[in-house]
């Protein structure tokens, strides 16, 4: 019975779980505002780097999350059978897409 109360309360609403790390790290970093260096605007616009942001893996190993003032984060995506490795920092309003760079 509270399944099928709680499926009518949220039925249509903006909910989700982000209960690991990672999934944590991407919700944090997609809902602030981003800044991109022009080292990265030369290589693609705007909206196609925050789609690779939503669909990426966070490398924690390559990543200073608890750096100060701005946590590091090395964010894999694939575009076009390529994997595309993207450096962020996760600052307290704002995110800054300061490299991307192609692994082969």
């Amino acid at each position: 019975m509270g399944l099928i109360i709680l499926a009518f309360f949220l039925s249509g609403k903006k909910t989700s779980c982000a209960y690991g790390p990672e999934a944590r790290v991407l919700k944090n970093i997609n809902s602030k505002s981003k800044e991109f260096s022009n080292e990265v605007l030369e290589q693609f616009d705007a909206n196609t780097i925050k789609e690779l942001l939503k669909t990426g893996d966070v490398n924690f190993s390559k990543s200073t999350p608890r750096q100060k003032p701005c946590g590091i984060y090395l964010i894999e995506s694939s575009l076009n059978d390529k994997t595309i490795e993207i450096t962020v920092e996760n600052c307290d309003s704002l995110v800054k897409v300061n490299n991307l760079s192609f692994r082969k």
